[in-house]
């Protein structure tokens, strides 16, 4: 099932990278952000050899690979319409659409919010009845707030897995946690062959979401332990020349609380991207050292080269060049601590439209398709700001 890199083309040349590689966060309704950003790849004709996932973000991957690329975009929009598809509220949701300005916005973000919170989103997830409070414990349901059954079948419905598991389809992964030992785990269509269950699991946020059961044991969201498959495609061997879009949900800058509701987001936005940033700084440490040693070796008389212990450190050394090209969502100031379960129709076409316009603007600078030519081989981007 492995597949191999191909060089592709952009606007008739060929890009200076073997692999292009597209990561998606997790971050719950505010994912359709990711999906913009696909349609503006796609449009551009940047096609990801690799898609790799996490939470909302592993549901956009298995819908991309799982589709053929003329039917990826329309597939995405059926999904985003499904779970944002409102009950039939009348008047409230007409009344609701009306709201202006920054104070109005944020108490409708308030209330579809809380409708979310109440009745679910449909395909997706519904809430138990009873609530798992009530239930003693080991009951089933006891030990969630959601019921999530009507993914599997949205997912089925919308993604092809024989396509995902076919020989030399693009590769993807996705990330959960194993609840029994703690660790963290990839499925990946190279070494599993992939169900509706591994996305699942890898969407499996506690205790909104109860815990997937793969083969025996339980699984949960990749996010309670790394909300970034970065390391994933960092340190999978071989280390090809990667052009990689980072598609973050959640910003690691900020201000300083003045409230309750905003010390709960910026809390999200903090545990949620801290790691995207450790992952690339640590990566860039490596990756220079990669590189001294790989020059080190190069140097060598050929008696000393072709001894054990030279060919022990081959394996550390490294010659692959990375671009990290981040675009990374930015709440409006309506947008509160509810923002990643706010499944509305206006705010899911809001998201949609930002990640598209922040890849347009990223993908008109041409220095994130050159090959980096500094000694650690690194080199990362953000323009999804407009800098």
């Amino acid at each position: 099932m492995a597949t191999t890199s191909r060089t592709q083309t952009l606007g008739g040349r060929k890009l200076a990278f073997e692999r292009v590689a597209l990561l998606l966060q997790g971050g719950g309704a505010l994912g359709s952000y990711q999906a913009g950003v696909y349609q503006a790849l796609q449009e551009a004709g940047v096609e990801p050899d690799w898609v790799a996932g996490i939470s909302i973000g592993a549901i956009n991957c298995a819908i991309i690979a799982g589709n053929a690329p003329e039917t990826r975009i329309a597939q995405l929009k059926a999904f985003w319409d499904d779970v944002t598809a409102p009950p039939d509220y009348g008047v409230v949701d007409s009344w609701l659409a009306l709201w202006q300005g920054d104070l109005a916005l944020s108490w409708a973000n308030r209330l579809t919010a809380a409708r979310t919170m109440a009745t679910g989103a449909p395909g997706f997830f519904t809430a138990r009845l009873p609530s798992p409070m009530l239930l003693p414990s080991g009951a089933e349901g006891a030990t969630s707030f959601y019921d999530t059954g009507a993914l599997k079948t949205t997912l089925e419905r919308l993604v092809d897995f024989d396509r995902i598991n076919a020989p030399g389809a693009m590769r993807f992964s996705v990330g959960a946690v194993n609840v029994r030992t703690g660790n963290f785990e990839y499925f990946d269509n190279t070494t599993h062959r992939i169900r509706a269950e591994h996305v699942m699991a890898s969407g499996a946020l506690p205790p909104g979401f109860g815990a997937v059961e793969i083969d025996g044991e339980y699984y949960w969201d990749g996010g309670v332990v790394s909300n970034t498959p970065l390391d994933w495609i960092l340190a999978s061997l071989p280390l090809l020349d990667t052009l990689t879009f980072q598609v973050d949900l959640w910003s690691a800058g900020g201000t300083v609380p003045r409230n309750l509701g905003e010390v709960a987001e910026r809390l999200k936005e903090i545990q949620y991207s801290s790691r995207t940033r450790a992952s690339t700084d640590h990566f860039r440490a490596l990756q220079q050292a990669r590189t001294t040693v790989q020059q080190l070796l190069d140097t060598l008389p050929a008696a000393i080269a072709n001894s054990p212990e030279a060919k022990a450190l081959c394996e550390l050394a490294d010659p692959s060049v990375h671009n990290i090209v981040q675009l990374i969502y930015h709440s409006p100031p309506d947008e509160l601590q509810s923002k990643d379960y706010n499944f509305s129709r206006g705010a899911m076409h809001a998201h949609w439209d930002q990640g598209h316009a922040d890849a347009l603007r990223t993908l008109a600078h041409p220095e994130i398709f050159v090959r980096p030519t500094d000694s650690n081989g690194v080199q990362t981007f953000d323009f999804s700001r407009g800098q």
